[in-house]
């Protein structure tokens, strides 16, 4: 089954809240290679004025990988996982994700375009805390291959 081009304008409700922990920070931080004391030490994190350890800046995928599941397990939308490619990601910050943060996901399929047996998918997961102001957004593109003919 191809990818179900009606998908794109979707928005989905709100999946949340995402508790973020310290030691959830300081593992991705060490996994990308971010050293910024504000990354790993609560301390530094607090002298430059944060309540908490900060996120490093692409963490915010982490939560948008988990909202776009919502429409990826969709056997409708006609995505099959094993044959998605990565092909672009951008952010979008409000302000830092911090430990302590409770976060809300809101994810959008922007568009779905067929190019030669490929299909391009563009989602925005947009990040609010419990107060609704908005914290990031990600935008992703997947490239997903047709069957083999």
């Amino acid at each position: 089954m191809p990818v179900n081009p009606a998908f794109a304008g979707r928005t989905y409700p709100p999946a949340g809240p995402y508790q973020i922990e310290r030691e959830q920070l300081r593992q991705f931080a060490a996994a990308v290679g971010a050293t910024a004391p504000a990354c790993l030490d609560p301390a530094a994190a607090r002298a430059l004025g944060y309540a908490d350890v900060v996120a490093a800046p692409t963490f915010a995928v982490v939560i948008g990988q988990q909202a776009e599941a919502q429409y990826i397990r969709d056997p409708a939308s006609g995505i099959d996982f094993g044959r998605v490619v990565h092909a672009d990601e951008s952010f979008r910050h409000h302000r830092p994700i911090v430990a302590g943060d409770r976060l809300w996901a809101t994810l959008t399929v922007e568009s779905v375009a067929e190019r030669q047996g490929l299909a391009m998918v563009t989602t925005r997961v947009d990040l609010h805390d419990a107060a609704g102001l908005p914290v990031a957004a990600v935008t992703s593109t997947l490239a997903v291959r047709g069957e083999p003919s």
